[in-house]
């Protein structure tokens, strides 16, 4: 969510001209994040969040449209993409495929999660798992496998002796995780705590699916407590995990390959984003906003579940 293509005035009030939700009051970029361009945008009818896509292209983004749609209309508390006058949900600006999403209530979780917070989001992934089952388009992960591979070979040679021969060894390690017999279907792959929005300890919505895709549900499971189940170390906090995994598991019963698995799924979340962040870091983009996070963050997580499995027995 950072800024990468600057909107000029003129150029949004013409583009909100063709939506009926008042007239620009104002709009600010959003430093969050680090994908797409991102605005706050207050009109005289309502708040939204205007998104300019980077990477993708307009028939990859309906796939996401759709995705925040069926979630909304399933119970789910999220953001929906707010429709122009002709009901068309995408549409372009500054040469950029551009949605308009109505702004929710409740902010990002910026500190460390409160065990309230873990549990609601291990309720709410729940729950988008058991609807996502009805929901009936495909498409596959961006930053799976066989990214995580390609990426590692670009990253290798820029990295020291020890953190090489880690990522070597690491690869071997999950080298099958695309044949693990484990349930699928669609996935956030992203549910971050900066992608869900609390006021105080009451989940208000689940934001930013632009990295939903068919994916195993225990990793996306796994990418949730990697990042809200820890400690000011930055380490996995057993008070946190247990609160997120008990809400998850009351409600959807993990089967017996994903219990088998678990260690290695959480390995394959931590991998994913220490590469991305890696690849953000030795490869920068240029943006007005651009934030770059420290990758060093989940070669700790990745290192902590090579030494230090996390169980699922949660007595």
């Amino acid at each position: 969510m950072s800024v990468y293509t600057e909107v000029g005035r003129d150029d949004l009030i013409a583009f909100l001209g063709e939506y009926a939700v008042g007239d620009l009051v104002s709009y600010q970029g959003i430093s969050a994040g680090i994908e797409n361009t991102n605005y706050f945008v207050t009109t005289t009818e309502g708040e939204f969040v205007l998104t300019l896509f980077e990477h993708h292209d307009f028939g990859e983004l309906a796939y996401f449209l759709d995705v925040m749609t069926f979630y909304y209309q399933h119970g789910i508390p999220s953001a929906h993409p707010a429709a122009d006058r002709e009901g068309h949900y995408l549409k372009k600006l500054c040469g950029k495929p551009a949605a308009l999403v109505l702004r929710l209530d409740g902010r990002g979780v910026e500190s460390l999660a409160t065990s309230a917070q873990c549990a609601a989001i291990g309720d709410i992934l729940a729950e988008m798992h058991l609807a996502g089952l009805e929901f009936k388009s495909r498409r596959a992960s961006e930053r799976g496998h066989e990214w995580r591979r390609q990426t590692a070979m670009t990253l290798l040679p820029k990295l020291n002796d020890e953190q090489a021969t880690i990522l070597k060894n690491e690869l071997a390690f999950q080298a099958g995780y695309e044949e693990l017999d484990l349930p699928w279907g669609v996935t956030h792959s992203d549910l971050f705590r900066d992608n869900a929005l609390f006021d105080g300890d009451e989940l208000k919505g689940i934001i930013d699916f632009y990295y939903a895709s068919d994916e195993y549900l225990l990793y996306d499971l796994a990418v949730a407590v990697n990042d809200w189940c820890v400690d000011e170390s930055g380490l996995p906090e057993q008070s946190r995990y247990q609160a997120l995994m008990r809400h998850y598991l009351a409600k959807r019963a993990l089967t017996e390959s994903e219990i088998a698995n678990w260690n290695l799924v959480l390995r394959a979340a931590a991998l994913r984003f220490w590469l991305s962040r890696l690849q953000d870091q030795l490869f920068p983009r240029e943006g007005e906003l651009t934030q770059i996070k420290n990758p060093d963050a989940f070669f700790n997580i990745l290192m902590h579940h090579r030494d230090h499995p996390l169980s699922l027995d949660l007595d």
